[in-house]
């Protein structure tokens, strides 16, 4: 399959119950950090502002969302009804994403990335 070109063109390659879903957590990012950048990496719709703040996808039987090891972390006791890993949470496609919980988290990720932007920009003579 041919890699997708944007965000519209990968969310498209869906069932229509998948791309509500995914056009959902995508304005919810896009809302939770407006200056952030929307781009395709490693073949999944990302977000970047100081380096990659979130990515998502679509599977067949659940959206996969990437705040990183950090990310997941830091919600751990509020994403224990979630299947997650170590930079991964699973949303089923059958309940509503939690956008309160998604905004936290992106707002936790801004942060972070701007603490690190801060701190490169410090160590250069």
């Amino acid at each position: 399959m041919e890699h997708a070109q944007d965000v519209d063109d990968y969310i498209a390659r869906f069932s229509d119950q998948t791309q509500i879903l995914l056009r959902n957590l995508r304005q919810i990012i896009k809302n939770a950090a407006p200056e952030s950048e929307e781009v395709i990496s490693y073949q999944m719709p990302a977000y970047k502002l100081n380096g990659i703040l979130v990515y998502f996808a679509g599977y067949k039987n659940h959206i996969g969302f990437y705040p990183g090891a950090s990310g997941v972390e830091a919600f751990k006791t509020e994403l224990t009804s979630y299947k997650c890993s170590k930079g991964t949470i699973q949303f089923a496609l059958d309940q509503p994403i939690p956008e309160n919980l998604v905004i936290r988290i992106v707002h936790h990720r801004i942060i972070e990335n701007s603490v690190k932007a801060k701190k490169r920009t410090k160590q250069r003579p």
